[in-house]
């Protein structure tokens, strides 16, 4: 078939299920952008294209939680362009906007806020640089938001909100109503957690996220400021939201926030994300240096890392991809030990806290990037085999 794929020779495939994170099997078959059978080469259709990956290691396209686009490919905030493209090249394919809140002349009214993010949700449905998959129009609260207005914005394809607490509306018992609106008509609620961001917005607790009750404490370490132990902890254990870690954040708190995570059997709630573009800056690379992060400083297994990257935000996001079973969108990342590592693979390079080097990325099945232009070299390359 003319859509057909075949991944073979996988060394190891990372399944992006936090539960049951590795596949048996070493080839994934792909028909029309959609992973069909994943297993073994004798038991897969022979296809007239084949991507023969050398023992490298294949897991799903990276979902970066977090991230402050504008419109287009373009940050104001560091004046850099083609950010989000290059991002692709760090092995993400998909990522969530916490709200557009870095336009210049950003709206701050009912009606404004409301256009924004349905221009925001629209103009990326339509637009893919890189093949970046964006979830746009990130809705920030304003006063002056009725509940037609929340259907309104989601039959539209406003599908969450953005971090709720950024910017000037601290109006807790309305904001807390509103986003009630939202969670009743399906929209998946991202809160600001920790210290001030940017002018005009307040210092947030697990006082508030408890009033609030998001679907995401966002930054949890800090987005830059991290909140404090107590508040992190109460957030763990008197919510059952995701709770979310950024490379823009507090380093140094994300082995308290993994050690409380896992005393409170809530490793499976934590998904990751970038925060950028921040004062922090731009960061291609980022996701895979929060994976390395949590692997190699809290000494979570890369694969588990990995899924906190992938499939635990496509079960908050309800998204159709960011795991490797059958039926789901084939984004997929195929990586390896750099050139030059004391690794033997991709896992073993996140677990000794190195960046693992990405030899190709499949979006919808097709090979999108082939040699990572970010990434350190992979110890082993790729070969596409056409059989026509």
């Amino acid at each position: 078939m003319e859509n057909d794929l075949l991944i073979k020779n996988i060394g190891k495939i990372v399944s992006g299920v936090f539960d049951d994170p590795i596949v048996v099997g070493d080839a994934i078959f792909v028909r029309d952008g959609i992973i069909k059978k994943v297993g073994f080469i004798d038991d897969l259709p022979l296809c007239n294209v084949a991507i023969d990956v050398r023992g490298a290691t294949v897991c799903p396209g990276l979902i970066d939680s977090h991230v402050h686009p504008v419109i287009g490919d373009y940050t104001p905030r560091q004046k850099v362009v083609d950010f989000i493209a290059s991002s692709v090249h760090g092995g993400v394919t998909r990522m969530i906007s916490a709200g557009e809140v870095h336009m210049p002349g950003r709206p701050t009214g009912a009606v404004g806020t409301k256009a924004l993010a349905i221009v925001g949700s629209k103009s990326w449905d339509s637009y893919r640089p890189g093949g970046m998959k964006m979830h746009g129009g990130g809705l920030l609260l304003q006063e002056g938001l009725q509940k037609q207005d929340f259907l309104e914005m989601y039959h539209e394809g406003v599908l969450h909100l953005g971090e709720v607490g950024l910017g000037g509306y601290h109006d807790w018992e309305h904001i807390a109503m509103m986003v009630e609106w939202a969670k009743q008509i399906g929209m998946v609620v991202m809160m600001h957690i920790g210290g001030v961001s940017i002018p005009g917005s307040d210092a947030i607790t697990s006082k508030h996220a408890l009033m609030v009750r998001p679907d995401i404490a966002s930054h949890l370490n800090g987005g830059p400021t991290a909140p404090s132990i107590a508040d992190i902890e109460e957030i763990i254990v008197k919510t059952k939201c995701a709770l979310e870690i950024i490379q823009c954040g507090n380093v140094a708190i994300i082995p308290d926030i993994i050690r409380i995570a896992k005393e409170s059997d809530a490793l499976n709630r934590i998904i990751i994300g970038t925060d950028m573009p921040s004062g922090t800056g731009v960061i291609p690379l980022g996701m895979l240096r929060t994976i390395s992060w949590i692997s190699g400083l809290c000494g979570i297994a890369p694969e588990l890392a990995i899924a906190m990257a992938t499939g635990n935000t496509a079960d908050v996001y309800k998204i159709s991809a960011g795991k490797i079973l059958e039926g789901l969108e084939a984004d997929l990342v195929i990586m390896d030990s750099p050139i030059g590592s004391s690794a033997d693979d991709a896992l073993d390079a996140l677990r000794i806290g190195d960046t693992p080097g990405i030899a190709g990325v499949i979006i919808d099945g097709k090979l999108t990037v082939e040699k990572s232009r970010n990434t350190p070299p992979a110890r082993r390359h790729l070969e596409v085999i056409n059989y026509e």
